[in-house]
């Protein structure tokens, strides 16, 4: 049975910390597989469009990226390469409600990772899917949009950061 996870919320310290990587030799386990559907049920719960471990207090290398009506599993996710052309867009957090900034982030990537099924994957990513993809792997760095976005906003507020 499919479980909503609880979304730690900005200032939690789990937010800071490097995820470790994934055994490979897990993925088969029952308990792994029902992690990555409950973060996929949490992630369309919450009307968001990509989730990271570190955001349900996992600090494993696992992310899940929405494309369209489907959501990727990407477990031990690398960016291999990252355009020079970037372009600026506005971004929000599951984990910082409420908050929204504009962030520059490269407008195509190269990346690789393994499924669910322990397969290793090789795919190019642009525009939206490219964005959730590296903001995503901040997360899994420890990283948040706040900590790229040049100012912050949010209902009818602004502030340089």
């Amino acid at each position: 049975m499919l479980k909503i996870l609880p979304i730690l919320r900005h200032p939690n310290p789990l937010l800071r910390q490097r995820a470790k990587e994934v055994d490979l030799k897990v993925l088969t386990e029952k308990i792994f597989q029902d992690l990555a559907e409950d973060m996929i049920a949490t992630m369309w719960q919450a009307d968001g469009v990509g989730l990271a471990a570190p955001q349900i207090g996992q600090g494993l290398r696992l992310i899940i990226v929405a494309s369209g009506k489907q959501a990727a599993t990407l477990i031990n996710p690398v960016i291999i390469y990252k355009s020079f052309r970037k372009e600026v867009m506005e971004e929000g957090c599951l984990s910082v409600p409420g908050l929204f900034g504009p962030v520059k982030r490269s407008k195509t990537i190269r990346y690789r990772a393994y499924t669910r099924e322990g397969k290793k994957v090789s795919f190019k990513a642009e525009g939206l899917t490219a964005r959730i993809i590296q903001h995503e792997l901040d997360h899994l760095n420890g990283v948040l949009f706040i900590d790229r976005a040049k100012w912050i906003a949010s209902v009818g507020t602004s502030a340089e950061l």
